[in-house]
């Protein structure tokens, strides 16, 4: 059996208060791999306010996957607000990152992963960037990393005689979707939070998903130069 891919958060706060979550990712299929709930919250029912998107039947899936997976944090962070300062140490196999920042971006970073493996197919497509994931990246390194994902993407499908989808239509389409799992999402989190540190994470990756696609286009532009060897070739 492969051993599993691990990323660790742990989030130490003034006074030495600390939180810590051990993420463990299948690392043939990037799944979240979890041990089953006693008894999850009622928030976590897939028919409690279900995103409007969702594709899932509730007579097959009684828990929204991502809920479910997010309790544990939801519930360690419910009474935190926002803007408290914290120093998140995110550790994974090859490297180690440490940023001292607000809670709600600490938070944003690990609950992108929880979403992205946790069995969500509106989330699925984005899985793959799980792969060499990188905490606090900023809306750039998101646009680089998305595009590149997407475009590698239809690589892979033309390997396997599929048609490709060249241009960014596809990762907008993509992303419009994930938009809608994160606004309804956060209708969950409104019952599982006193707080606000929670919600204002979920909604820092919504601010990311409605502007990816709208920069890319753009971004690319910008950095066009960097790739000029590759336009000088003969």
């Amino acid at each position: 059996m492969d051993t599993p891919l691990k990323i660790t958060y742990t989030y130490i706060f003034p006074g030495s208060d600390e939180q810590s979550f051990e993420l463990l990712l299948n690392a043939k299929t990037l799944n979240l791999i979890t041990q089953p709930r006693d008894s999850p919250p009622p928030w976590a029912l897939l028919t409690h306010n279900q995103c409007i998107n969702c594709p899932l039947d509730s007579s097959r899936h009684r828990f929204c996957p991502v809920a479910l997976n997010f309790v544990d944090v939801a519930e360690q962070f419910a009474h935190r607000v926002s803007y408290e300062e914290v120093r998140v140490i995110v550790t994974t196999a090859e490297r180690t990152y440490l940023k001292d920042t607000a809670l709600q971006q600490g938070l944003s970073s690990l609950l992108g992963v929880v979403m992205t493996t946790s069995g969500c197919p509106v989330m699925e497509p984005l899985k793959p960037m799980v792969q060499m994931h990188l905490p606090f990246a900023t809306l750039a390194e998101t646009v680089f990393r998305a595009v590149s994902m997407f475009l590698l993407a239809q690589y892979l499908r033309f390997g396997e005689t599929k048609p490709m989808k060249f241009g960014l239509k596809g990762l907008a389409g993509i992303y419009a979707e994930v938009a809608i799992v994160n606004r309804d999402f956060v209708q969950r989190l409104r019952e599982a939070a006193t707080e606000d540190a929670d919600i204002n994470a979920l909604m820092s990756l919504d601010c990311f998903a409605t502007m990816v696609p709208l920069i890319a286009e753009h971004m690319l532009k910008e950095i066009r130069p960097y790739f000029s060897a590759y336009f000088d070739e003969p």
